[in-house]
């Protein structure tokens, strides 16, 4: 098991990863400022499935064949890029009107959350990160080194819901103003289809 010590520092540290500018963290403000505090929070939600899914592939080494296969790290870079393609398409088609609880209904909230885990699994990225970056905070004589990099993830999971849940309290707030123009909503409906597919060019273009 990992020391408290160790936990607190690891906590802090992903705290500030968190709030640092990223593809997520983004992804959290559009959708809670477009669709609402509670679809934001089913989208983090979705993140933070994903980086268990990161975290048990760093435990069992998978994560491994992602940094040195060019061919698995192109093909899993690819089909993010496609998702956050299509999101802008349906981003830059989204109707603008009276935004009433009936008519954001079909985005269920099993949705949003699925949103979330395919825009964090979907990232090779996130997976060669955290094979960089969990390993550093392992002590080899302190126990099983896969247990303790689980308990790792579980901390960062528990920083990045802390993280995004406040981005997508406030981004929601935000996103109210918005939706009393039809104006105001068109100009956030283009700005996220731009920025999604900024971020799919992004993620296309990355390089190992």
């Amino acid at each position: 098991m990992i020391s408290l010590q160790t936990a607190i520092a690891f906590f802090g540290l992903s705290v500030l990863l968190g709030l640092s500018p990223g593809p997520d963290n983004v992804f959290v403000l559009l959708q809670s400022a477009m669709r609402g505090r509670k679809a934001g929070m089913f989208v983090v939600l979705g993140l933070c499935t994903g980086l268990l899914v990161h975290t048990t592939a760093v435990a069992l080494g998978l994560a491994a064949i992602f940094a040195a296969s060019a061919l698995a790290f192109t093909v899993l870079k690819l089909g993010g890029a496609a998702y956050l393609a299509y999101l802008a398409w349906g981003a830059f088609r989204a109707p603008v009107g009276n935004l009433s609880t009936q008519q954001l209904a079909p985005t269920s909230s099993s949705r949003m959350y699925g949103r979330g885990v395919l825009m964090n699994i979907t990232n090779p990225k996130v997976a060669i990160f955290f094979l960089a970056f969990l390993p550093q905070f392992v002590n080899a004589g302190a126990g099983h080194v896969g247990t303790q990099i689980i308990s790792l993830g579980f901390v960062f999971m528990l920083a990045t819901l802390v993280t995004f849940g406040a981005i997508a309290y406030f981004s929601a707030s935000f996103g109210q103003v918005f939706q009393r123009s039809l104006r105001a909503q068109r100009a956030l409906n283009w700005i996220a289809g731009t920025v999604f597919l900024g971020l799919a060019a992004r993620l296309a273009w990355s390089q190992r």
